[in-house]
């Protein structure tokens, strides 16, 4: 198997360095990830300028983009082989409910999905990386999953790890995502200059978060698995759109 990593921490970033270390025994392991931190890029494609691609010394692939760019260069050009599956992170942080909108660790995954390849981003719940090797763990028997009964089709899963030992781990469930409320209001502040700037301010508190739901899942000491869709579509709409026209 051979098998595409990124994320959105940057190839630095202890959650890919021990991720990668976790697999080289299983798969043919290649590393392309954002040379800085570039949390919340989303799906954004650097579209305005061409990109850099260049090694690092524990020969990782380091990009001067977005997460999403990082997949898309290494899949459509540079690459010899095409991946079989495409994994980001380990994230230092949740990324459940809205979050998933704007994450840039579940549109690495995304990227490869939207190119054919069965995709997984992995976040380990809490900031920090406590607990890392748990979710190392996680992340590799679920790979060991995809070797033994590999998905006939893509699919995008997103999975969000509780920060415990992994012998507190109370199992795995699939979930739906949850919601939170609205975010907290930006925040400004004077730069040196004597500017008002802005901070975008802190992610709602969870509101959506009942039984079946990602947050209630890694609340209960659970890892959340939640296939995702790219489709937008809002299908109980569509006839109400076309009355609407009428």
């Amino acid at each position: 198997m051979r098998i595409l990593i990124s994320n959105d921490d940057g190839y630095f970033a202890p959650g890919i360095e021990a991720l990668a270390g976790a697999l080289a025994d299983l798969a043919d392991i290649i590393v392309f990830a954002p040379e800085r931190d570039r949390s919340g890029a989303s799906n954004s494609l650097t579209l305005s300028r061409p990109l850099t691609v260049r090694q690092a010394a524990n020969g990782f692939h380091f990009v001067d983009g977005t997460p999403s760019d990082c997949v898309h260069v290494a899949v459509t050009s540079l690459l010899e082989h095409r991946p079989d599956l495409v994994l980001s992170g380990i994230n230092d942080g949740a990324n459940m409910g809205d979050d998933t909108i704007y994450s840039g660790t579940v549109a690495a995954a995304t990227e490869g999905y939207l190119l054919g390849i069965p995709a997984i981003a992995f976040s380990l719940v809490k900031k920090g990386y406590p607990h890392l090797d748990t979710a190392v763990r996680v992340a590799r028997e679920l790979v060991q999953r995809q070797l033994a009964s590999p998905w006939q089709e893509p699919v995008l899963l997103n999975v969000n790890i509780p920060a415990v030992p992994y012998t507190e781990l109370q199992g795995f469930e699939v979930t739906r995502l949850g919601r939170r409320h609205h975010s907290e209001p930006v925040i400004p502040a004077q730069n040196p200059r004597g500017e008002t700037v802005y901070w975008i301010g802190k992610a709602g508190p969870e509101q959506d978060n009942g039984p079946g739901t990602d947050f209630h899942a890694t609340a209960h000491g659970k890892v959340s698995i939640s296939p995702l869709q790219i489709d937008l579509t809002a299908r109980a709409q569509l006839d109400k759109t076309r009355q609407w026209l009428a």
